[in-house]
């Protein structure tokens, strides 16, 4: 998926995952009344925006740059129904405890991966292209083209669900990859071999370690089917 992980990361945490959500963010009726194709380029622009300010300071600063994607992507991103579909089966054995540690640990785990990428994020390199779905329908897909740096361009799809407090993302397909298909593969095999309290425990030794890592300023940072869920 080369670089084109860095832009799409702007709106999905990857985007993307630091407080614990236990149901959908309260939007203002602004919001809500936004189409699917206004909430990512909304959330394009207010990076865009930011970078353009202080692009040098949340280079050097991690913890900021880890607030301004809460504040952007948080309202934006469905994180609860993200993690059910990248658990998939394991979700419905899940207790809601564990449901809620991964949940957190999931998303702090794309928002260390990719918030590098974010400071390269450039507007004029995303291209919307005519929205074709249904908003009468509970999920749709926002299609966009990114240009990479070698001229190249790629396919970056952003799957949408309808709330109550308006659209939010939970998808990314880059490429042709969903990033919930590709890591509902990983996590399988990972729980199957091991546990879902394993693979928390590991996502969370991550985060922990990348925060260790940030505080004390070494260079070295941490390593980093839902069966009835219909068309993901």
């Amino acid at each position: 998926m080369r670089k084109i992980l860095q832009p799409a990361a702007a709106v999905t945490a990857l985007a993307v995952s630091l407080a614990v959500v236990l149901g959908p963010i309260t939007h203002t009726a602004a919001a809500q009344a936004q189409s699917p194709v206004e909430v990512i380029e909304e959330a394009a622009k207010l990076f865009d925006e930011a970078l353009s300010e202080r692009k040098e300071e949340l280079a050097a600063d991690r913890q900021q740059l880890y607030s301004l994607i809460d504040e952007i992507l948080l309202p934006r991103f469905d994180r609860r129904y993200a993690a059910q579909l990248v658990l998939g089966q394991h979700w419905r054995t899940a207790s809601e405890e564990q449901r809620t540690q991964f949940i957190e640990a999931f998303y702090t785990s794309l928002m260390r991966q990719y918030a590098d990428g974010l400071l390269e994020f450039d507007l004029s390199q995303l291209e919307f292209r005519p929205y074709r779905g249904d908003e009468s329908k509970p999920r749709t897909v926002v299609q966009t083209v990114v240009e990479l740096d070698d001229g190249t361009k790629a396919p970056v799809d952003y799957g949408l669900v309808k709330r109550d407090s308006g659209w939010q993302v939970f998808d990314v397909t880059i490429e042709g990859i969903s990033y919930i298909r590709n890591f509902r593969a990983e996590f399988n095999s990972e729980i199957r071999a091991t546990s879902l309290d394993a693979v928390i425990e590991r996502l969370q030794r991550e985060a922990a370690g990348g925060a260790s890592t940030e505080e004390t300023g070494d260079d070295t940072e941490a390593g980093e089917d839902t069966d009835d869920q219909e068309g993901v």
